[in-house]
């Protein structure tokens, strides 16, 4: 100790030249000299630590073996050059740790030896470690692929855990590629484009959307954001890949159904808009189908009320078969009516049975015989009278009786109304053949939908109703009703009824 009190200048002159902390110690471990960097990095005041043992500078439990350490040091007499990796600690006067790094190098003088300890503070490089060692965790463990490549050759340099799981490349056959490799949707030339903004520095941060394809061919929709870094004088782009194949399969399935409901909201606004024109052509119909008959009897009412005299009988017989020619049309209509209203609420029952065909069709004769205009006829059918059906005898006369109405009504003067019956193959076809004005090409899809009315019978009293019940009774029992049609030439009417159901 006496020797550095001897030279204390030249050590203080020497010592104080270096940025290192500098202890040294003799045989017995206690410290001779201390330069201001080493006292000031362990909180010690000028010459404080003169004396003191060199344990006042080691953490307890290190002690035993730091002794035992530096003797087999001494006697090995080698220099330790400074290890930065080294996991060694000091201990402040405050009792603090931290760690250092320490070059030890054993030297003589005037007969004694001592051993001079070049001491680091590396609390700040651990720090910076630590910084990125969490950082190089959160790259490497991160659930998105990551991936880094070199700025101006753009060979990929690095890639994390996820990214090499889902590319299926290894790290070092990545580092052999380029991202166009794994972008079939891209091209060198058009990935430069793209990258353009980041080189010029006009954008910090490029997202696009695009497809990465695997080792083994397959293909994956991501998102990318592209970033460039600068490390020195070195440039690279950091790339953070969002595979988005489940929010892709989302957003198709949310599109598959935001157009299944549009569709169905269209299909609903349809059927709506369709009821609406119904309603309104219902009450048009009321309006007018039941507002003339009504009138005609209000006014033959009134004039029944003067005609009083015994003479005037036949006025009023007169207007009495106009009542009662309304009041039948009425009650048509009504039961029209209500026939719509059990098709609705399957309400409807049949009696099926076997029948006569000519029953029917000589009752409906009969009954359309009274509506003939003047000059028309209908024409009978040829050898149906032994002809037996097995059908609903009430459905069948309705719906006889609706299609010859129709003939007679929307035909002129002196015309044909033709009833015709044949047998074919599995089924009876019932013809009625007219003369009449016929149904406008334009409207004949619309023949059998309720309430609508042909343009060219707009003037001619009807309710739309017949021909819609008329087809649905037939469907319901198995048959069929259709028709040809030729506007001012006439139209046929064909209902087509099962044989298999008359063999039951």
């Amino acid at each position: 100790m006496r020797v550095f009190e001897k030279n204390s200048n030249i050590f203080n002159l020497l010592s104080e030249g270096v940025s290192e902390g500098i202890i040294v110690v003799n045989t017995s471990q206690t410290i001779v000299a201390s330069n201001s960097v080493a006292e000031g990095m362990f909180g010690f005041k000028k010459h404080e630590l003169i004396g003191e043992s060199l344990d006042i500078l080691i953490p307890k439990k290190h002690h035993s073996t730091h002794r035992s350490h530096v003797k087999g040091f001494i006697q090995k007499n080698k220099k330790r050059q400074i290890k930065h990796d080294s996991h060694l600690f000091g201990v402040r006067k405050d009792g603090q740790q931290f760690p250092v790094e320490i070059g030890l190098n054993p030297f003589h003088i005037y007969g004694a030896t001592y051993v001079m300890a070049l001491i680091i503070d590396i609390t700040e490089r651990k720090r910076k470690e630590g910084e990125l060692g969490l950082w190089t965790r959160i790259f490497d463990e991160s659930l998105n692929e990551m991936y880094i490549f070199d700025a101006e050759t753009f060979k990929f340099k690095n890639a994390n855990k996820e990214a090499l799981r889902n590319i299926g490349y290894t790290l070092n056959e990545l580092r052999t590629m380029t991202p166009v490799a794994i972008k079939p949707e891209l091209n060198k030339l058009a990935f430069r484009k793209l990258i353009q903004p980041l080189v010029k520095d006009e954008m910090g941060k490029v997202d696009f959307e695009t497809t990465h394809k695997r080792k083994d061919g397959s293909s994956y929709p991501v998102e990318v954001h592209l970033q460039l870094s600068k490390i020195g004088e070195q440039k690279s782009f950091i790339a953070i890949i969002l595979d988005i194949t489940e929010r892709k399969n989302y957003t198709e399935t949310l599109e598959k159904k935001v157009e299944e409901r549009t569709l169905q909201l269209t299909e609903a606004l349809a059927v709506e808009k369709e009821l609406n024109e119904l309603k309104t052509r219902f009450l048009s119909l009321v309006s007018h189908e039941f507002k003339t008959p009504l009138s005609s009897i209000l006014t033959s009412i009134t004039l029944l009320g003067k005609y009083t005299r015994t003479e005037q009988q036949e006025k009023r017989d007169k207007h009495v078969a106009t009542i009662k020619n309304k009041v039948k049309y009425l009650d048509t209509i009504l039961t029209d009516f209500l026939s719509v209203e059990r098709l609705e609420s399957g309400k409807v029952t049949y009696a099926i049975e076997s029948f006569p065909l000519s029953k029917v069709i000589n009752e409906v004769v009969y009954d359309s015989n009274m509506l003939l205009k003047n000059g028309q006829r209908i024409q009978y059918p040829d050898n149906i009278d032994e002809l037996m059906i097995q059908f609903d005898e009430k459905t069948l006369e309705l719906v006889l009786s609706n299609l010859i109405h129709n003939a007679i009504k929307y035909s002129l003067e002196d015309s044909i109304i033709d009833l015709q019956v044949t047998v074919e193959k599995e089924q009876i076809v019932l013809k009625i053949i007219d003369e009449g004005i016929g149904i406008p090409q334009a409207d004949q899809k619309h023949i059998f939908d309720r309430y609508f009315r042909a343009k060219n019978a707009l003037l001619t009293q009807g309710t739309g109703i017949g021909l819609n019940i008329a087809k649905q009774h037939l469907e319901n029992l198995g048959a069929s009703l259709d028709f040809l049609s030729e506007e001012n030439k006439g139209s046929t009417f064909f209902v087509r009824i099962p044989i298999e159901r008359n063999t039951n």
